[in-house]
This record gives C-alpha cells, structure tokens and sequence, in this order.
C-alpha cells in the first residue's frame, strides 16, 4: 500500500518535541513521595518582588481589553535601564518567542546558521523549520568553548551566528576578551545573536555582555534578555531583545505576532523593574549555593562543568534518563540531556539551600 503524502512540512520530521520536564503536580503523585524538589528548568526558587503579586492583582480589572501591542510602557522603562532608544527594543513572549521570530524574520531555506553545543534545542529547531542548516561547535575535551573553531566558523558568509553566553546546558562561557574576537571575526553579512537569558547570574569578573558592543558591531547584532530566570516570571513568559539594527528591529516586529505579550506580563515586568533588589538576591543565592553543589557532586566522583548560571551540567557515567528517574521517586526533578553525545549528563538547577540538600542527598543515594 502506497504511503499518503503527509501535509506537514517536511522540515518537521528532523525535529523532536521540546523536553520541557515533569510538574511537580505530576511528580507529587508517585507513590512514596513526600516532597517535591523542581530543579529541572532553571526557575528563580525566591520568586519575584513582593510588588509584582500586587501589580498582578490591581490590574485584573483590564483583562477584559487588549494590551498594548507594542508594550510601550515596558519599553521606556527598558530603555532607560539600558540607555538606549526604546526603537532599538522588542518584545517577546519570553526570549524563545522572540528566538522563533529571528528565524521567520532572517532565515530562507538552504541558509548556513553557526550555533554552539551542546545548545538550548530550539536554537537549532526554529533554525530548521525554515530550512536552514545547522553546524555546530561543540565543546573542547576539557569541556570549554572552541573559540577557534567558532572564530573559523563564524568568518565564513553565514546567514546568523546564534549561542547562549553562558551557555545552556553546559553554563561555560566566553571571557570579555573571547567574546570580542569571536564578535570581531563574524561575517559582515551575517546576523549575530547572542542568548544572555542567564546574564544576570553570570555578571562580575570575567564575563561581559554583548551589548557593549551594539554600538560597534559592524553587523545586525540582537541581544536577548528574559525575565523568566533572575526576575522570576517563567509562569508569565516575556522577554526582549536589544538591537542595534533598524532594519531588524522593523523585520522582528512585521514577523512577530500582534499582542505577543500580554497585559499581565507587561504589567509584572514593569513592576519587577523597579524593584531590581530582587535579583540581586537571587544572584546571591546562587553565588553561595552553586559552589557548595558542585563541590559535592564531584566529592561522589562525577564531572561538573564551571559554569556562571543558575545550574550545573554534570555527568552521571550511565544514562541519564535512567538516573533522573531514580531521582524522580525520590520527588528531585532535574532536567536529563538527550542531545547527541551527550546522553549521560544531566543538568540541574540551583535551587534553595533546602531543595539543593535533598536533591545532594537523592543522588548519593541513587549512584
């Protein structure tokens, strides 16, 4: 019998659904679980400003009405954070929307993209949706970012340059002075995009954002920021990206979709900026919580990678899926890798000193 010719695009067929992990909800209902430790998509475990809560409750009574669809009110107050023009700002419902934008925006089919690896998936996936193709950087031996390779990579006429700085899974990321050679060495033509989504874990000595360079960057450079990790609004989903393009700006915008991001995370991330003390003390947390985890899980004899986000990378030496599984019964949730190559490590986030301890004590027990 002939095979019916499917009406999806084809691109579809190299794509695997998203892992986005169990719910604690989920979790909670197994049998002989007590307690449940999410640290599997790394959430701020503090949460947002207390003001947040009652911005979200005052403006209840506008659900009724769409919001601004250019999120104005946000915008100005990003861009005197920033201090740059609120028309080299977008918005997005969360940075991965605005990571699926970049591809509708800038991609045709056949197009060369540059990413690092092992990487958030959608990086890659939106990049193939639209036809492109995908190469990947990986890693050295030592478990660092290939600069020269990347630097090679990048050189070439590729259509976009995108990675994470620090990198998601594997929390390494490019020093001040790596950062600019790789910036330096991209295609005229390309379009960069740097994923800062843990930006606000990994500042201080070592480590700069690119978007010092929004004004030198001789190419369309994007920045993406969240306000789903540090700022604690993952359940509202918004974020934005900083550009120093016109061009891409008006492309984001025609490619996004209207009312992207709605009122309630408009409103929240307003009120979150305003009260900047809240990160600092997530930052805190996982300054002192992030050392003392990795020490530990190497003091069991695996490998952890350095890493200046809010979670570690580390490798279990057997399948991860098997031992995230054995962490499920005992109520810790942590995100097991699937990516090629990389099936025995996993990555699990920073969490409460608290959460962090009964996550160190279910895995002693588990290997």
């Amino acid at each position: 019998m002939t095979k019916a010719p499917s009406f999806l695009r084809p691109e579809l067929a190299a794509l695997s659904p998203y892992n986005a992990g169990l719910t604690a909800e989920e979790v909670a209902r197994r049998p002989g679980v007590s307690r449940v430790v999410k640290l599997g998509s790394n959430e701020n475990p503090l949460g947002p400003a207390p003001a947040v809560r009652q911005a979200l409750e005052a403006s209840l009574q506008r659900i009724a009405v769409y919001p601004d669809p250019s999120g104005r009110a946000l915008l100005a107050k990003l861009a005197a954070r920033h201090g740059v023009s609120a028309e080299r700002l977008v918005l997005g419902n969360g940075s991965e929307d605005l990571l699926a934008v970049l591809a509708r925006a800038v991609l045709r089919p056949g197009d060369p993209v540059v990413t690092l690896y092992p990487s958030f998936p959608l990086h890659e996936d939106y990049a193939r949706l639209m036809g492109a193709e995908v190469t990947r950087i990986g890693l050295t031996p030592q478990g660092s970012i290939d600069v020269d390779a990347l630097v090679h990579a990048v050189a070439q006429p590729v259509r976009l340059v995108l990675f994470a700085n620090p990198m998601n899974p594997a929390g390494v990321w490019l020093s001040p002075q790596d950062l600019d050679r790789v910036l330096d060495a991209v295609h005229p033509e390309a379009v960069t995009c740097l994923d800062e989504a843990y930006h606000e874990y990994a500042e201080g000595e070592g480590y700069a954002s690119g978007t010092g360079r929004l004004a030198t960057h001789r190419g369309p450079l994007l920045i993406l920021r969240t306000f789903s990790k540090a700022w604690g609004l993952a359940g509202l989903r918004v974020g934005y990206g900083l550009t120093n393009s016109a061009e891409l700006k008006r492309g984001l915008d025609l490619a996004r979709t209207p009312f992207n991001v709605n009122l309630m995370a408009q409103v929240a991330a307003e009120t979150a900026l305003a009260h900047p003390q809240s990160v600092a003390e997530a930052a805190a947390l996982v300054q002192r919580e992030r050392p003392r985890m990795q020490a530990a899980i190497e003091a069991l004899g695996l490998r952890v990678l350095p890493s200046k986000g809010n979670f570690l990378f580390f490798e279990a030496r057997r399948p991860s899926v098997e031992l995230a599984e054995a962490l499920l019964d005992q109520g810790v949730i942590i995100k097991p890798w699937k990516q090629a190559g990389y099936e025995n490590w996993l990555r699990v986030s920073v969490g409460t000193e608290a959460d962090n301890d009964h996550f160190l004590k279910a895995l002693a027990a588990s290997l």
